[in-house]
């Protein structure tokens, strides 16, 4: 088993439920946050006051799911297919090894506890 860590830009969080769905992933944790990478953030004026503010944090959403290792490269493939915009900004994909998974109600482990 396999953990996707996928932070993405707000506006393609539907694409990517979409995409999840499609291949049959049994579930999500969607977080919003906030960062920066090759982005640098930007810079704003405070409309309030006048004056130039550096905002070096920017809008994310990370969604993470646990899939099976056969899933893994399917949704790569389309993430990177459909969300891909060759701007700074399109986000990152990180994959970790999962040793167990436990459904608390069922007690059911490994891949049957997906």
């Amino acid at each position: 088993m396999k953990e996707i860590s996928m932070i993405i830009r707000p506006e393609k969080l539907e694409e990517v439920k979409s995409i999840l769905d499609e291949i049959n992933c049994g579930g999500m944790t969607i977080t919003t946050a906030m960062g920066c990478g090759a982005q640098k953030g930007m810079t704003g004026v405070n409309e309030i006051k006048g004056f130039k503010t550096t905002i070096n944090l920017l809008p994310k959403m990370m969604v993470s799911v646990v899939v099976e290792d056969g899933a893994v490269e399917p949704i790569i493939m389309k993430v990177r297919e459909r969300l891909a915009t060759d701007h700074v900004g399109d986000g990152k994909i990180f994959i970790k090894p999962v040793e167990e998974a436990i459904r608390i109600r069922t007690g059911e482990r490994g891949d049957k506890a997906l």
